[in-house]
């Protein structure tokens, strides 16, 4: 890619921030903490490691972590998101060091932590390459990375793409559902890793019905959020009627409520 074509990070990060900032991602994310129990049970977790949660947006990896008496600190580039995480904290009376942090550009010293983690996060981060850079720098040799990422022929995946026909993402970013695909996972962390273990994982939505479903992140999942609200009522409508087919073809549920089963990867990288 040459210098004209090179993306504006900066522009794309501010825009994605005002992103997440909108509606409440709390609503959406607390649905997914068991993606965060499982990740930490994956990393064996133990009560003398140093913990970083990358992007953690409401906090899911970073209580998993602080519920095995780790010593955690939970990052987020939006305020916001660490506000709702800090609110769980102190409703289940655990110690948790929370600090605005850019997944991108850490302010860390190298090796500081034995597990770094992200669900669902710093995959969003435009420029991959530095992100996954930041998090083996700030990781000790021996240390592991943990991720949960969605995988780009799953549900939300596929979301994604319906999303990206009405809303083209910044011309020059890779898509995040990439960070679920072994090949880019190897690109990203196989340098500096001993070993990357990759487990198939599936999360189900469920939700009271497809319209409830839609409702909830149409009001509170800030990139949908968004899209919504730069739509004219035509090509809103058009999206809804996408969205709802898109449910319809994966529910597995018959009783009128929604369980949408998502694919997603969970990773256990050991740095080198």
């Amino acid at each position: 890619m040459d210098a004209t074509s090179t993306p504006d990070f900066a522009a794309i990060k501010a825009k994605q921030n005002a992103a997440w900032a909108s509606g409440d991602y709390a609503v959406v994310g607390t649905t997914l903490q068991i993606v965060g129990e499982s990740l930490a049970e994956s990393l064996d977790l133990r009560s003398d490691q140093k913990v970083l949660d990358v992007a953690a947006g409401n906090g899911n990896f970073t209580l998993a972590a602080a519920r095995r008496w780790a010593e955690v600190v939970s990052t987020d580039y939006v305020p916001a998101l660490l506000e709702r995480a800090s609110e769980r904290a102190a409703g289940e009376r655990l110690d948790i060091d929370f600090q605005v942090a850019d997944a991108e550009d850490l302010h860390f010293a190298e090796a500081s932590f034995d597990v770094v983690g992200s669900t669902f996060g710093v995959m969003f981060t435009p420029n991959q390459e530095k992100a996954a850079g930041e998090m083996l720098r700030v990781c000790r040799s021996g240390g592991k990375i943990g991720l949960a990422n969605w995988t780009p022929d799953g549900f939300i995946g596929s979301l994604f793409k319906v999303i990206g026909r009405y809303l083209p993402p910044p011309a020059g970013i890779q898509s995040p559902a990439l960070w679920g695909t072994r090949s880019r996972l190897d690109e990203l962390f196989g340098h500096a890793s001993r070993d990357i273990q990759v487990t198939d994982r599936t999360f189900a939505f469920r939700y009271r019905s497809p319209d409830h479903w839609l409702e909830i992140f149409r009001d509170y999942y800030g990139p949908m959020h968004k899209a919504f609200a730069a739509l004219d009522s035509d090509a809103g409508a058009a999206l809804t009627e996408e969205l709802l087919d898109l449910i319809s073809r994966n529910n597995a549920a018959d009783d009128g409520t929604m369980v949408v089963p998502s694919d997603y990867l969970e990773v256990v990288v050991t740095r080198r």
